[in-house]
Parts: C-alpha cells; structure tokens; sequence
C-alpha cells in the first residue's frame, strides 16, 4: 500500500511539473506572438540604452570640463563612443518594427549589425589603452600599437562590409551564416584582447609595492572591467554562433523580443553600465601622463 502511494505521488508531482513546463512554454510563446509585448520590450531595451547613453554623455561632458587642455584623449574618445553606440540602439528600438520593413533587407542587417561593430570599436579602444600604459611600463616602444588599431579596425569593417555586399547580391542563406560567425569571430577575438592586455596588466600592478598609490584600486579596476568584457564578448561569440545556425535564436527578428532582451542586456547594456562605473573617477587636473590624444 505504501508503494502504492508513493507511485501515484510521484505521478502527481510529474503531472504538476510537466503543467508548469507546458504553461512556461505556452507563455513564452504568447508574448513572443503578442505585437504589444513585443513593443514593450523594444521599448524597454531604447529606455535602458538611452540611460547608458545619457550617462556615457554627462561623463564625457564632466571630463572635458576638468581637462579641456588635452583635447580629444583616449578617455574622452571611449566616452564619446559610449555615447554614439548607445544613442543609435536607442534610437533602433524605438523604430524596431519600421525596421524590420526597410527593404532592401540588407539594409536591415545593416541598421542592426553597425552598432555591434561600433560596440567592438569601443571597447578595442580600451584595450589599446591598456596595452599603451603596459608597454610604457615596461619601457617597450608603443609606436606600432596605435597603427596596428587602426589597421584591425579598418580590416574588420572592410571585410564586414564585402560580406554585406556579396548578401545585396545573392541573398542566400549561407552568407547570413558567413557574416554572423565573421561577428562571432570578431568577438571571440576582442575577449582574448581583453584576456592578454587585461591580465597583463593586472599582473604587472600585482607586481607593485603594496604600498604604491592607488594599486589597490586600479588592480581591482583592470580586473573587474576584464571579467565583464570578456565575458560580454564570449556570451555574444556564443550567441552568434547559435544565430547563425539555430532559427530559433534568431535575434534579427520581432518574433523573438525576450531572447532579445536578454541577449542586448547580457552583451551590451549592463557591461556598459557597469564599465563606465568603474570608469567614473576623473583625471587629475596636471600631470597627465596616461592620456594620449587621438591624432
């Protein structure tokens, strides 16, 4: 008899469970389905970018008043960036579903990659920065780093944009597949940029006196800002690769607004949120020797 019962509570408990399964998977489907839920969302994903983006500004606005003498640092460069990169995802969402009906389509995969490309933009720029203070620690020549910055950039958007071109041509399904793991590619690439330069320099200030100035921090800063970028970076290699080849995480679509937002706020909002955090502390007003202008 006790055997009995055991056997119809353990039926019970995974009849209960497979209800709840069905009513998650029901209700996920209702709000990818729901034209209302779905403008929510994207308008949720512009109010979240345009508060990073008004942030990146009032930083950028706050530095160049303490600074104004040094003209357009790297600092003030990564702001700015912030900013651009933000406002246009802003804007994107708020106009989500005009979007979706730009023809011809590969504008639409251009209106929605452009910014990640920018996104990597921005942050490859932190890792220069990283890269310029370790070289000039260790008394090394930072001559080829800016060129070697400008150079990955230039090739990344240039083949992005080949790749853009040929899908105009002959719209197939294998050069979607191409141009997203190209994007999962870059990707993968800026989180082992974040790794080298970033756990360079974090070993290099684990190598200063315990007592110098400001190593506490700045180790905790290097090393916090490593973390979540390359994270960042890795979830959205990852998500790319599962984009170019699973349809149901296609991001470039309306029906998919949760995995949208889970995705644009795992990849880009709260990395950047919490990045431009860490970064918040102003420069000193003279003695700069860290901030380099952009020529």
């Amino acid at each position: 008899m006790g055997r009995l019962f055991a056997v119809d509570a353990a039926a019970a408990s995974s009849a209960v469970a497979a209800a709840a399964m069905t009513g998650a998977v029901d209700w996920w489907k209702d709000v990818n389905d729901s034209p209302m839920w779905q403008d929510r969302i994207f308008h949720a994903l512009a109010v979240l970018y345009g508060i990073v983006s008004v942030v990146a500004l009032v930083q950028l606005i706050r530095i160049e008043c303490r600074v104004p003498e040094y003209g357009w640092t790297t600092q003030k460069v990564f702001h700015f960036l912030n900013f651009v990169v933000n406002g246009v995802r802003s804007i994107v969402f708020v106009l989500r579903r005009n979007v979706q009906l730009i023809q011809p389509e590969i504008l639409q995969h251009v209106i929605l990659d452009m910014p990640g490309l920018a996104f990597f933009t921005t942050y490859a720029l932190l890792v220069l920065f990283w890269a310029e203070i370790y070289y000039q620690a260790r008394a090394m020549s930072t001559d080829g780093l800016r060129p070697t910055f400008y150079w990955i950039n230039g090739v990344v958007y240039a083949i992005q944009i080949i790749l853009w071109l040929v899908l105009w041509w002959k719209p197939v399904r294998v050069m979607v597949i191409l141009s997203k793991m190209f994007f999962a590619g870059v990707s993968l690439f800026a989180a082992f940029g974040f790794l080298l330069y970033g756990g360079r320099l974090f070993l290099m200030l684990q190598r200063f006196p315990v007592e110098s100035k400001g190593r506490r921090k700045k180790l905790q800063e290097v090393g916090y800002v490593t973390t979540i970028c390359f994270t960042c970076f890795l979830i959205r290699c990852v998500m790319m690769c599962l984009n170019a080849f699973d349809k149901a995480a296609d991001l470039d679509v309306l029906s998919h607004p949760i995995l949208n937002f889970f995705y644009y706020l795992l990849v880009e909002i709260i990395p950047s949120a919490m990045v431009l955090f860490i970064l918040r502390k102003l420069p000193p007003k003279r003695g700069i020797t860290q901030y380099h202008p952009i020529h």
